[in-house]
């Protein structure tokens, strides 16, 4: 598989929806240890949102079903989730606009986008013991499968690992944004509940590429 296009993309946010909202109580529980213990009902909130208006998200191209989805996120995700995730499908739709189907390396463009849009509202950097913890590594190995000619199976597996490994890390970190932040070392030895939620997300959604 060396393209996706705009069905493919939506079936792995449709995925990734799945994921969230079938992990919600777990990722609550994650986010207890040193936040307010809600991460995971908020989360699953807007992608709750996200499926029941599926039908009405543009099919256009991938940048204006990035954008829709964006946009429901923004308004239904609760917390600072909204504005996180939110941001994230927003800047992604702006960088995957009008195109229809997109190569590895423009997957990891629009990836690349989605992290400078979420630094760009939460001002969280590798280290924070943030969802970027995951997020960023995933998108670095991403970008080198795409370096070598990877196919996305292949680059897929590749992400889903660093994300695991990334979120393996925060356990090591001390928090230094959102509400974990305000408890400091007593976070040391727990992940980071955002970073878990996306090695979790990235490792059923490289499964359910591969069945499918």
């Amino acid at each position: 598989m060396n393209k996706l296009t705009t069905n493919q993309v939506m079936a792995i946010v449709r995925d990734m929806a799945d994921v969230i909202i079938s992990n919600e109580v777990y990722f609550c529980e994650l986010d207890s240890v040193a936040g307010d213990g809600d991460f995971g009902m908020s989360v699953a909130k807007g992608f709750k949102v996200l499926l029941n208006e599926w039908d009405d998200l543009s099919t256009d191209s991938i940048g204006d079903f990035l954008k829709d989805s964006g946009m429901l996120i923004t308004e239904y995700c609760g917390g600072a989730s909204g504005p996180i995730w939110g941001s994230a499908f927003r800047a992604a739709g702006k960088n995957a606009k009008g195109k229809e189907e997109v190569s590895l390396g423009e997957f990891a463009d629009l990836m690349e986008a989605a992290v400078a849009g979420i630094q760009k509202r939460g001002k969280a950097e590798l280290g924070d013991k943030t969802l970027l913890d995951a997020l960023i590594p995933t998108t670095v190995a991403l970008r080198e499968a795409a370096g070598n000619s990877s196919d996305f199976l292949t680059a897929f597996d590749l992400g889903a690992k660093a994300a695991r490994d990334g979120a393996e890390k925060t356990k090591t970190m001390v928090a230094k944004k959102g509400r974990a932040s305000y408890v400091g070392e007593r976070s040391l030895e727990h992940p980071d509940a955002g970073a878990m939620a996306l090695g979790i997300i990235f490792t059923e959604v490289s499964k359910a590429l591969k069945e499918k």
